[in-house]
């Protein structure tokens, strides 16, 4: 039996005060990998969802940028539209 072993993780961050902070920027970056995968995996440049979007690519860059965490849901479920998916969340 190991004396030295701690807690979880998840412990540790909200000891510190920043679990939701750190878990909301890995679901944003969760986010931004599977939208590029299927951008790639579907042929759609960030010239042409902008179109399908009809925002500009500056608008679009901060939706995929995997540091804003600020993005809405309407916005998360027009991307998913845009390219063919459709938006699932869960709360576990």
């Amino acid at each position: 039996m190991n004396k030295h072993k701690g807690g979880s993780f998840d412990a540790f961050l909200e000891e510190e005060g920043i679990l939701e902070e750190v878990s909301a920027k890995a679901h944003k970056r969760l986010i931004s990998l599977q939208l590029s995968d299927i951008m790639k995996q579907s042929g759609i440049t960030k010239v042409n969802l902008a179109k399908r979007l009809q925002t500009s690519r500056s608008q679009l860059d901060r939706i995929l940028d995997p540091e804003n965490t600020t993005i809405s849901l309407e916005s998360l479920e027009r991307v998913a539209h845009a390219v063919g998916k459709k938006l699932h969340i869960e709360i576990a």
